[in-house]
């Protein structure tokens, strides 16, 4: 069965597969491993294909720079990882990030070319912007991988989230960027829409220091 999912705007589009195996999903990440116009997320079966658009693209420049001088000015060592797909077959999950970044493993993860999740840790922050809904619920996905916190826009605010034995659960702060809290957040991505980005990543690196 497939489900096709988009916005009234066509913001992006969003396909929902059911019923596809590994192997299926491992044929598709290698025919599309050039491509950087869509984004995979499988879930035992469920494999979701989504075509990215400029909004969505805007909103993960955004927020990379903003946790990128952010960390800088906090003085937090940390290493990018773009969007990386992320994968284990035993668990039958998989999923590329919009971002994502290591701090605790920065030191570990600048060393190394590719990543097995069977050996090396997950990343620790994970930004995902979701602007269709309904979509597939990546958050067991990542709860299964064992990613300890995800940054989440619906297109208009980000709320945190941090990994706990229940789950994930809503926080008001960053562990991963510690100090760094939600509703700064919200209003720095705000600013961004309306400043130069030059005065914007200032304004930013003023706001990780306390200084407003």
């Amino acid at each position: 069965m497939t489900t096709v999912l988009e916005t009234p705007k066509q913001i992006e589009q969003k396909v929902l597969l059911h019923g596809v195996s590994w192997e299926t999903y491992e044929r598709l990440l290698a025919e599309h491993e050039e491509s950087s116009g869509a984004h995979f997320a499988y879930d035992r079966g469920n494999l979701e294909i989504m075509i990215l658009s400029l909004k969505h693209e805007k909103l993960k420049a955004r927020l990379m720079s903003l946790v990128e001088a952010a960390a800088e000015t906090l003085g937090v060592d940390y290493e990018a990882a773009g969007s990386t797909t992320f994968r284990r077959k035993d668990l039958q999950r998989g999923f590329e990030p919009d971002a994502c970044y290591y701090m605790t493993h920065a030191a570990l993860i600048r060393q190394k070319d590719e990543i097995d999740l069977t050996t090396d840790p997950p990343p620790e922050l994970v930004i995902e912007i979701d602007i269709t809904s309904p979509s597939l619920d990546k958050f067991p996905i990542f709860a299964a991988l064992g990613v300890a916190e995800v940054w989440r826009c619906d297109g208009e605010r980000v709320h945190f989230f941090r990994l706990g034995e229940a789950g994930y659960a809503g926080v008001a702060e960053s562990a991963a960027l510690p100090g760094v809290n939600e509703e700064t957040v919200n209003r720095l991505l705000e600013a961004s829409r309306k400043m130069k980005r030059a005065d914007w990543l200032r304004f930013v690196r003023e706001s990780a220091k306390g200084r407003e």
